[in-house]
């Protein structure tokens, strides 16, 4: 792909939205990201029981080595435990492609919250049976400054809300500590630009954690500028979504070469098109529209393209990249396009046209708005002239931007197939795959590999046998068919 890429990877006993709204800033700023849920998460905190450092660290660079030759460029970033990951998979796979990003790295755990009796921890991991029954809780500041968002985070551990593990076994602490045993040798291999951002207050782990990256990835010196650091001073732990998110985000903007503003849906003004290039973009962006076709408008977009939809109705929203595809098209498809264009206007890279909405009776006039760049759309907006129109039209209430229930079951149900302790028949994997990429990505897509590929092959007939079938249909056939297989061992077991 042309587009460069960043891979992101979660911490310890969360999940990828640990990096609050990362993913939406560098998908808006022009990257693909792509992550995983790592072993023993999305599920229950018990399944972290048995779970090896090794296992984390497989699972991260199988993923790395997946995605590593799809793009020309490619940046890894991790979070807490997922930073640690991270610096580790540059190091053993050799990254060279692109850049690394460590956000509060726990090198150290001696942050000014940790207890005095930190030093017991190896004595504790050699009682009989402890590690696995004793459990280490999330508690107060859970990470987080702002006075504001903890109370909502201490609420959501308190209804038992599954956002984040509320507990992990002293076990898995176990292996954190031998993971950052891992990280501390050889760090001069890391081949890669490094930036390492902490806070000054973490309550986890101090600078000291910081410093000794920089200072070991730049070899005492040897290496002067391979790292460097940004001390945080509003915020804790979760830097990703305390008091200094902003600057968090800025700061990885910068560092990978793209510009802040893009990371707001807005560009640098600099639409890297002609004029001629922005003309033809449009004009097969108003053919779409005109004729209600959104899939073939998000196909001229970013994998993150983004459509806006005004009001208080059961339309409003933001509707992005290939899941708000499918929930767009299950309104929109029935019926809505945009007639009677008028004269486009450019600014930058800003292209809006006038245009009336249709559907049902409905006629509604307004302006969309396109926001293009390297030829391709990065967000459209429709500024209806008057909303009240289309609330009255449509009703009911806006849809919340962001996951799902059914597609948090989903991404659960995912990662509990990663603990099934015996791989199913072939039968039953090609199921599995189909259904996931239904669920996930819709119908297929891309060529159908050759004959000498038999089991990508295998793989693209079984998910193309699947065309035409819903998302939400297929991830909860997904679900059921995962929660079958785990009954099956269940009952084996006992």
């Amino acid at each position: 792909m042309a587009e460069p890429a960043v891979f992101l990877v979660h911490g310890l006993g969360g999940t990828q939205y640990d990096l609050g709204s990362m993913h939406k800033r560098l998908k808006n700023a022009g990257f693909v990201t792509h992550s995983l849920t790592l072993p023993g998460h999305g599920t229950k905190p018990e399944d972290l029981v048995g779970v090896k450092a090794e296992d984390w660290l497989e699972a991260v660079r199988a993923k790395y080595r997946e995605i590593v030759g799809q793009h020309e460029v490619l940046h890894l970033m991790g979070m807490c435990m997922g930073s640690l990951l991270a610096v580790e998979t540059a190091k053993r796979e050799k990254h060279a492609k692109g850049r690394l990003v460590a956000l509060a790295p726990p090198v150290y755990i001696d942050g000014w919250a940790t207890p005095w009796y930190r030093g017991l921890r190896p004595a504790l991991y050699h009682v009989p049976g402890l590690p696995a029954r004793m459990k280490v809780e999330e508690e107060d500041p859970y990470g987080i400054k702002n006075e504001q968002l903890r109370a909502i985070v201490k609420a959501k551990f308190e209804r038992g809300e599954n956002f984040h593990y509320g507990w992990v076994p002293l076990a898995c602490i176990r292996e954190v500590d031998r993971l950052r045993a891992m990280v501390m040798k050889d760090l001069k291999r890391i081949a890669c630009r490094t930036l390492v951002i902490h806070a000054r207050h973490d309550e986890l782990t101090s600078l000291r954690s910081a410093h000794y990256l920089v200072e070991h990835i730049d070899a005492g010196g040897k290496r002067a500028g391979q790292a460097r650091m940004v001390v945080l001073e509003d915020s804790y732990h979760m830097v990703c979504v305390d008091n200094d998110r902003e600057i968090v985000a800025s700061r990885v903007l910068e560092f990978f070469e793209a510009n802040a503003a893009g990371s707001l849906g807005m560009s640098d003004g600099d639409p890297k098109m002609s004029r001629e290039e922005m003309e033809r973009l449009l004009e097969g962006a108003r053919d779409d529209l005109g004729k209600g076709d959104f899939a073939a408008l998000f196909d001229r977009g970013i994998p993150d393209v983004a459509w806006f939809q005004p009001g208080a109705n059961r339309t409003s929203g933001i509707y992005r990249g290939r899941k708000g595809l499918a929930r767009l098209q299950g309104w929109a498809g029935k019926g809505v396009r945009f007639v009677a264009f008028g004269a486009p206007a450019f600014n930058a890279n800003m292209a809006v046209v006038p245009a009336t909405l249709q559907c049902a009776g409905l006629s509604s006039s307004g302006v969309i708005a396109l926001a293009m760049r390297q030829g391709k759309l990065l967000e459209a907006r429709w500024f209806p002239d008057d909303a009240a129109v289309e609330n009255a039209h449509f009703g009911g209430e806006p849809v919340p931007d962001g996951p799902t229930p059914a597609e948090r079951e989903f991404e659960a149900a995912a990662a509990r197939s990663k603990q099934l302790r015996k791989a199913p028949d072939n039968e039953t994997l090609l199921a599995l795959y189909s259904l996931y990429k239904q669920g996930s990505v819709g119908d297929a897509v891309g060529g159908r590999p050759g004959v000498m590929d038999v089991v990508g092959r295998a793989k693209f007939d079984a998910w193309s046998a699947r065309r035409g079938m819903g998302r939400d249909e297929a991830m909860r056939e997904y679900v059921a068919l995962v929660g079958k297989l785990a009954e099956a061992e269940g009952a084996k077991a006992a």
